[in-house]
């Protein structure tokens, strides 16, 4: 037995947070929505995936967002993302140097951390 890799990742938002996380995740990031099947999309929250980059969101009643952890996502061009983000008013946060990389971090509309990363 052995773990190949994550198939997706989830991300908590609070009730009626659908069209800010369509902003975000859609709007700002650019991955696609898709449906959520019929008998979980009575719980609300919204599926964002592209090829084998998968983030849902899911709504908690008592939410609190994630701030310490995050989901690092790959970038192909992170200087045109970032002017992106800023333009829509998104606050972007510089960190430690990594090698090989140069990244950031922004916050969805609720407050969960997002790294964003692209390869030196």
């Amino acid at each position: 037995m052995r773990i190949t890799r994550i198939e997706h990742v989830q991300l908590a938002m609070p009730a009626g947070g659908e069209a800010l996380a369509r902003e975000f995740y859609h709007g700002a990031l650019g991955i696609a929505e898709i449906p959520k099947p019929p008998h979980l999309a009575q719980r609300g929250g919204c599926w964002f995936e592209s090829g084998d980059l998968k983030i849902h969101l899911g709504v908690e009643a008592e939410f609190r967002p994630a701030r310490k952890a995050h989901p690092a996502l790959l970038v192909d061009d992170l200087r045109a993302l970032k002017q992106r983000l800023m333009s829509m008013g998104y606050a972007l946060k510089d960190d430690e140097p990594l090698e090989g990389y140069q990244r950031i971090y922004v916050d969805d509309p609720f407050g969960n951390r997002i790294e964003l990363m692209e390869r030196s």
